[in-house]
């Protein structure tokens, strides 16, 4: 029992483990926190599915290195993000901007989602119905049919 509660509190207190080394923080907070929050919106091309705050990759080490030195020359975060665009393409983004090439891929879950329930809904009434069978009338008259 005890050994479960520690390993629990041990599941508690850690803490994500950013790929970050000690020579790439900035020594100004503002610029680091800057640079953490933009770095944690771009996709490592490696890893694909991970942050470049995230990933040990030598190409994400890179990217935060890129980052930190455009906000130190003076860059906005956005001019920062828009370097990376023009550069790598817009897969560098984890979360894609909406736009004329990216609507379907906006609007193409929630229209599925919405066809699956219609489908759902459909079948459970066409079920309902075959359940409930035949009234004696509509048996009669489907009998003078015949």
């Amino acid at each position: 029992m005890i050994w479960l509660r520690a390993l629990l509190l041990a599941l508690c207190l850690t803490t994500p483990v950013l790929a970050l080394s000690p020579d790439e923080i900035l020594p100004d907070p503002v610029l680091e926190q800057r640079a953490r929050d933009i770095s944690a919106g771009l996709r490592c091309l490696v890893c694909q599915n991970q942050s470049i705050d995230d990933s040990d990759a030598d190409l994400a080490r890179d990217l935060r290195v890129l980052v930190r030195e455009r906000l130190v020359a003076g860059d906005s975060d956005e001019a920062v993000r828009q370097f990376l665009v023009d550069r790598y393409g817009e897969y560098v983004l984890l979360n894609p901007r909406l736009g004329g090439h990216t609507i379907l891929l906006w609007i193409a879950a929630p229209v599925l989602l919405l066809a699956g329930l219609g489908t759902l809904l459909v079948l459970g009434r066409r079920k309902r119905v075959m359940e409930a069978g035949l009234s004696a009338e509509e048996q009669a008259a489907l009998d003078e049919l015949k």
